[in-house]
Order: structure tokens, then C-alpha cells, then sequence
């Protein structure tokens, strides 16, 4: 529509201004008139009204197998109580739909546990309430598949993308004839130390059809040591990965991350102003004291500076006493409106 129209071309005036920044000085001129008329265009679109909300919003409990709908009046999910699962859902244009044409994001919220199958389980009722809201593509977080209790367990767990894991996924995609962005799979690594499996953490992109559309190793692990709190080595068990991925989909061009790597605004740059994406997926598990300080500021960060879309389905609650993730799963418009109340 001529809101997701402009707010292209506000990106594009901007690479332009940034191109002509690194010129020579004789390109001086040119730029400062380039960011000249960005401000102009910037004062219009803060005044625009924020995106379509889908209509209401599906918690399913996958211990009783029940759902409870309520009014989406917002496009953040409720941290509290901490629920098994969630869909949100927005309506967006960018220029991948027909003209005037609207496609269906819808973002998912869990909590994983160390058990494939229930987590499985939780996957599948996710997909069907996306379904059933008409989402053209559903983005699940990241470990959705499997959260590890001890050391080098989730490595362990680590399957080929060619296996009977994925295998179950992209029959799911298939069967309900939906777009999936897994958040982050475990997918067996080559490099072997003091044989202890490794693996990479893999955001993996499947078609309506159950094909592997595209895939993204993450590029930035993320490795903390809190003074008398927590302690993550993600880099202990997991290979880096080496190349950034952009795909086309049917709700626009995505640009495919994972988690800490919002944390690296130089990758989602280069992932719009160099490949052209239109819609950020950044999948995570967020820890709840960063989750707290920094999970929605970061998020409305990328979306402002790359005038993109920002799609980040959240992991939620406690998975096991050593672990909990912070929840929030978020979509942020391209003028990252705040959510509202």
C-alpha cells in the first residue's frame, strides 16, 4: 500500500545518503541534500497510523490441549502468567504481495523442554492456530525444537537438516500448507573436539510445500559470565556460522538472524541496504535479566535504522530450574510503533 511504499523509499533515500557519505568530498553536496530530504520524509511517516492487527490472539496450554482467544490490542504478548504457547499475528505490505494485497506474519511464543516430542506437540498446535488465523508465514523461536538441562546435551541432540527431526517439521509445513521460520535448530557440526559433538544453531526456512526454502547458521554466540549469576558459553558446543542469508517469501524479503545477533547492527545494514531485506526475523531465547533491560529497545533499534519490519518470536518462562527466557514475542512496523496498551 502507499504507507509500505513509502517507507521503502525512505530506506532507499537513506542507503543513498550513507553510499554518498563514503564518496569523495564532491559528493558532499549530494549527500547532505539526501539527508536533507530524509528528515522531511521523516516528520510524514511518524505521524502514520501503525500497522493492521490481526484480530485476536491464541493461547494454547499444551498440558490440557485447550485454547483460551482474547482481543489482540497490542502487538506485544503478556509476560505474565508465562503461557506454553502464543501466536500474534499482523497484516503487512512490502513488495512482495499484488498491489494493495496484505500477507500474514505470525509470531509464536513457547517454552521448550527436554523432550522432542511435547515440544513437537507445542510446534504443531501453534501452526494449526496460524492456520486457522491465516498466516501466510508463522516464526518460531529460537531452540524450538529442543532445550538442553545439562552440558553438551542439546549438541547431542544435533541431527543433519537432511533427518528425521527436520523431516517431521517440513511435513508439517506441507501438510497445513503454511511458511515456517524455525528459529534455531540444532544441526550437527563436522569439527569434533576430544569427541564431544558440536553443532551449529540453525535458522531454518521451510515452504508452503515442505521444502527447505533456505538456512542460517548463527554468526554471533553468545557467550556471558554473570558474577554470581548466570553463566553461558554458547560457543562451548556450537560452531559460528560464516555467511549472512536473505530469501524471498511470499510476506516479503526476509532477512533470516538469530538472538544475539541483534546485538550487531552492522548485520542487519548489510542484510537491507545490501541484499535488500524487508522483513527482520530474529528468533530468540533471551535471558530475563538482559530480556528486562534491553529486549524491545533493541528490537525497535533495527527496525528504525533499516526501516524494516522486525519479527521476533520469543521463547517464555521457565524450560528446567536451570534455565528461563524472558518471553515478549514482538513484531515492531517499520516505524517501530511502540506496542500498545
Amino acid at each position: 500500500d502507499a504507507r509500505g511504499r513509502e517507507l521503502m523509499r525512505w530506506g532507499d533515500s537513506f542507503r543513498a545518503a550513507r553510499a554518498a557519505l563514503s564518496c569523495p568530498a564532491a559528493s558532499t553536496a549530494r549527500a547532505r541534500a539526501l539527508f536533507a530530504g530524509l528528515a522531511t520524509s521523516a516528520k510524514g511517516t511518524t505521524e502514520l497510523p501503525p500497522a493492521a492487527l490481526s484480530g485476536s490472539v491464541a493461547a494454547c496450554s499444551s498440558a490440557t490441549g485447550k485454547l483460551r482467544l482474547s482481543l489482540a490490542t497490542g502487538l506485544r504478548s503478556s509476560r505474565s502468567p508465562p503461557l506454553r504457547s502464543r501466536i500474534r499475528g499482523l497484516d503487512m505490505s512490502t513488495s512482495a504481495p499484488a498491489a494493495g494485497a496484505k500477507r500474514r506474519v505470525g509470531v509464536g511464543q513457547m517454552t521448550a523442554v527436554t523432550d522432542l516430542e511435547q515440544n513437537f506437540q507445542t510446534c504443531q498446535a501453534l501452526v494449526k492456530e496460524a492456520v486457522q488465523k491465516r498466516c501466510d508465514l508463522l516464526s518460531l523461536p529460537e531452540c524450538f525444537s529442543f532445550i538442553g538441562y545439562v552440558d553438551g546435551e542439546a549438541a547431542s541432540k544435533a541431527t543433519d537438516l537432511s533427518g528425521d527431526i527436520m523431516a517431521r517439521y517440513r511435513q508439517l509445513a506441507k501438510d497445513h500448507g503454511i511458511w515456517l521460520s524455525l528459529g534455531g535448530f540444532q544441526e550437527t557440526a563436522p569439527r569434533f573436539e576430544e569427541d564431544v559433538p558440536r553443532m551449529y544453531n540453525t535458522h531454518v526456512i521451510i515452504d508452503s510445500e515442505g521444502e527447505i526454502n533456505a538456512s542460517y547458521r548463527k554468526l554471533h554466540l553468545f557467550d556471558v559470565d554473570i558474577p554470581n549469576g548466570t553463566r553461558h558459553l554458547e560457543s562451548k558446543r556450537t560452531e559460528a556460522g560464516k555467511d549472512v542469508c536473505v530469501t524471498d517469501s511470499p510476506v516479503g524479503r526476509l532477512g533470516v538472524t538469530i538472538c544475539y545477533d541483534v546485538r550487531f547492527p552492522e548485520l542487519y545494514q548489510r542484510l537491507r541496504f545490501d541484499h535488500g531485506a524487508e522483513v527482520l526475523l530474529m528468533p530468540s531465547a533471551f535471558m530475563v535479566r538482559t530480556g528486562e533491560a534491553h529486549w524491545e529497545v533493541l528490537m525497535r533499534a533495527r527496525a528504525i535504522e533499516c526501516q524494516c519490519y522486525v519479527v521476533a518470536a520469543a521463547q517464555t518462562g521457565k524450560h528446567h530450574d536451570k534455565r528461563e527466557s524472558y518471553g515478549d514475542s514482538i513484531i515492531i512496523d517499520p516505524c517501530a510503533h511502540p506496542p500498545r496498551p
